[in-house]
């Protein structure tokens, strides 16, 4: 049944469809032809007969949901032509590999943007417009109160909270998502400070990340044998969802901070049992989803997860043709595996 039809494509009960191609774009139940934007548990699932993705993506892909599953790459700016229509892959800055998809047929250009970001951040391919008569659009922060700071800035404050814990003898105990956030934050940490350890989900990722060729600063895996000394000075980065688990218990005394686009939300970091929060997110925050918006010319903007109506609606009152679609993306969740 399908949840409305626009033209090339459509929002069914199993996702995003080109009926043209017979193909779904990050569909969230089992179909036979999926292209998929990113590796994110949300955009990338299991269960469907075929995946493309970029080729800085697919071996994520092939961690999470298994070898097993038949995955071809398709590289940036590539095209592949399915009876008849367009496919290409266009970087969205969001983690490694994160593509928007560019759908041409009979003239006609949609762009299904996935989750994206506009600032480069120095470890994925930087987010590039495309033009289009259609822009399917996140808007995980899509208000405007999402104002982010140069990472610069955030990077800047992170180490500083990291040096006067080491300095207090804390051990710094900073969270982020296992896929984007944490590699993101690497490049980001001053390790002249001390060590950084790494919750094994972090540095499984970490692994297929480094066998592909890029370079990610040195890291260490927390080991089940490892004594407390060797902690001392030191910045764990693990997943949210370690928070208040045994797991952190050997790590006392330590401070716990969070770098996620919620931390710009009074009261965020207490419900989540952090002492800090930096306001880091790899998806756009509002002065970027405008830009974004702007930049590809669409004369139609459909709006998906997140403030879909509110931000759809500000669209209109801007004059522009824009409307909310329902989806099953989530936006910016705690992905630890």
């Amino acid at each position: 049944m399908f949840i409305f039809q626009m033209g090339l494509l459509e929002f069914t009960e199993k996702g995003i469809y080109c009926s043209h191609a017979d193909v779904y774009i990050d569909p969230w139940k089992p179909v036979k032809k999926a292209l998929i934007t990113h590796g994110h548990a949300d955009h990338s699932r299991p269960g469907h007969q075929y995946y493309l993705a970029t080729p800085e993506a697919a071996p994520i892909i092939r961690y999470r949901l298994g070898n097993e599953i038949r995955i071809q790459t398709l590289p940036f700016g590539s095209a592949q032509t399915i009876n008849g229509v367009k496919f290409s892959f266009h970087p969205a800055g969001h983690i490694i590999g994160s593509a928007q998809v560019r759908v041409e047929y009979k003239g006609e250009v949609w762009v299904v943007s996935g989750d994206y970001k506009l600032e480069n951040d120095g470890l994925s391919t930087p987010f590039e417009p495309v033009p289009c008569n259609v822009f399917i659009t996140e808007c995980t922060f899509g208000l405007p109160i999402y104002q982010w700071k140069d990472q610069a800035e955030v990077f800047a404050e992170i180490n500083q909270w990291w040096q006067e814990n080491k300095d207090a003898g804390k051990v710094s105990i900073l969270t982020g998502y296992a896929l984007g956030k944490a590699q993101r934050l690497l490049f980001g940490l001053d390790q002249s400070i001390g060590p950084v350890f790494t919750h094994g989900a972090i540095e499984n990722v970490n692994e297929i990340i480094r066998a592909q060729g890029i370079t990610l600063p040195e890291t260490q895996r927390v080991e089940a044998d490892m004594k407390k000394r060797i902690f001392e000075g030191s910045l764990i980065l693990t997943t949210p969802s370690s928070v208040g688990t045994s797991w952190l218990q050997r790590f006392k005394p330590y401070s716990v901070a969070m770098a996620s686009g919620w931390m710009a939300l009074r009261g965020a970091r207490r419900r989540r049992a952090a002492d800090r929060g930096f306001v880091l997110s790899d998806h756009a925050d509002w002065d970027g989803l405008n830009a974004a918006v702007s930049a590809t010319g669409a004369s139609r903007i459909i709006t998906t997860h997140g403030y879909t109506n509110l931000y759809s609606r500000w669209l209109v009152e801007q004059g522009l043709d824009a409307m909310e679609a329902k989806t099953e993306f989530e936006g910016e969740v705690n992905d630890v595996t």
